[in-house]
């Protein structure tokens, strides 16, 4: 339906880029990598800038997650950005350990979605204040080792993959000559294709992008060098690495994919990332959760249905755990009866024994005690007659004389 005159509504997407231009953007990054692969320094060249970066060594005894976030600002477009780097990842000696370093990860990035969720579920929510930490982009940078993944690299992308926008990189691609990275990159896909781990894929849905991205897809996983040192090449000054035997330029797309990262990471799908995080994994983790907590897409259940089930669920619980503690508070409590009562016929048993003890100790003392009467009754008696033994003799010689 075409309108006669001028209404005004033309200039909405003026007023959405005014309000977004105003509010500013939020992305989140986790950068995945062994100790020493180059993710500070990465982080440093992908951003133009320098990061308050803490050197990390090989000590780590399990994985570690070093949160920072920054404020940038470039033209008018503020952007606040969060970086999340693993510190000791792969640096395991022990298998076990090694393998659960996946989980470090995804435990995190499941808080930052719960918390997200919670937001949500509040009855007074702001969602236009609060600061969305889910984590949009994985870079999981791969060892160039010229040869296959290591199998901490496929099982930890393959925990991820359902969680985050993964996008493989190859680290110090400068150490493998362009033969070897070629073959390299083609191994590492039809490894991936193998396990079936999901990469992120650049939309081609969009007639403007469709080509360059498409492109990019082909180029995937991208083989990056990093470097914030300048270095003089011809008349001008360059991001390069300096090597005895020649320079590695960190912008000129025939050494590295650097600038073929930049550009779809930053220029050009940054959005299409923040938006697939929201619309795919988010949406896949809330929809799971909100199945625990009882909800569910039935045409005949209603919130208060749900809560009710839920909340009769939890009294039920409730009452079989209150049950099952009475029981074993009343277990504890004849168990206690039964060993006080056996104590008691210990006592008394060992009681009755020391009475019979002293009793036949104290007969045996009276039967000493009147012995000894005994003995002392004869020696009074020997005595007496003796002294009047005595006293006759005495007697007898006085008559004599």
């Amino acid at each position: 339906m075409e309108l006669t005159g001028h209404v005004g509504f033309s200039t909405l997407p003026d007023q959405l880029v005014s309000k977004v231009t105003s509010d500013g953007f939020t992305f989140n990054i986790m950068i995945v990598g062994e100790t020493g692969i180059g993710k500070s320094t990465m982080m440093d060249t992908l951003f133009n800038t320098h990061f308050d970066n803490v050197p990390s060594g090989h000590e780590c005894q399990e994985v570690q997650l070093r949160k920072q976030t920054y404020l940038l600002q470039e033209s008018s477009v503020r952007l606040r950005l969060t970086i999340v780097e693993t510190v000791g990842f792969g640096d395991q000696i022990n298998k076990e350990q090694s393998s659960c370093s996946h989980q470090v990860l995804a435990d995190y990035i499941d808080s930052q979605f719960e918390a997200f969720l919670q937001e949500e579920l509040k009855i007074k929510r702001n969602l236009n204040s609060y600061h969305d930490s889910r984590v949009h982009c994985c870079l999981y940078m791969i060892c160039p080792t010229g040869h296959t993944l290591k199998s901490i690299d496929l099982v930890t992308m393959k925990k991820l993959d359902s969680r985050v926008n993964i996008i493989p990189l190859i680290a110090k691609a400068d150490t493998i000559n362009k033969s070897e990275l070629a073959k390299f990159k083609l191994r590492i896909m039809s490894e991936l294709a193998a396990n079936g781990v999901q990469i992120y894929q650049f939309p081609t849905d969009e007639e403007t992008v469709a080509d360059s991205n498409s492109a990019m897809n082909g180029h995937l996983p991208f083989a990056v060098v990093g470097s914030t040192d300048m270095v003089k090449f011809g008349n001008k000054m360059v991001r390069a690495r300096q090597y005895p035997w020649g320079v590695v330029q960190v912008d000129n797309e025939n050494h590295c994919d650097f600038v073929k990262l930049r550009e779809m990471l930053l220029r050009t799908n940054m959005q299409d990332i923040v938006d697939t995080t929201h619309r795919k994994h988010y949406e896949t983790f809330r929809r799971n959760r909100l199945a625990e907590m009882g909800f569910s897409d039935s045409n005949y259940a209603s919130v208060s249905e749900a809560y009710e089930s839920q909340r009769e669920s939890l009294q039920n619980e409730m009452q079989d755990k209150e049950e099952r503690l009475k029981q074993s508070f009343v277990q504890k409590i004849k168990d206690k009866e039964s060993e006080l009562k056996d104590q008691e016929k210990d006592l008394h048993t060992k009681y009755e024994k020391m009475k019979r003890e002293h009793a036949e100790e104290k007969r045996r003392l009276e039967e000493k005690k009147k012995h000894m009467e005994d003995e002392i009754s004869d020696f009074l008696k020997r005595k007496v007659a003796m002294e009047q033994a005595r006293a006759q003799q005495s007697t007898l010689k006085g008559k004599k004389k």
